[in-house]
């Protein structure tokens, strides 16, 4: 039986969720120190498309 999320670990989740749900392309990294989440990283992808090559 599982104990009832705090609210802190509920604001946690939801930023988390946040995070995942405003990325199009890219990662969501989540740094944790002493079973803690401490930080939660958004890299994000852009991608250009290229030109037609030319002869």
């Amino acid at each position: 039986m599982s104990a009832l999320p705090t609210p802190k670990e509920r604001e946690i989740e939801q930023e988390i969720l946040r995070a995942v749900r405003g990325t199009r392309y890219g990662s969501v990294e989540i740094v944790i120190h002493d079973s803690q989440v401490v930080q939660i990283e958004c890299k994000e992808k852009v991608r250009l498309d290229k030109p037609p090559a030319t002869r």
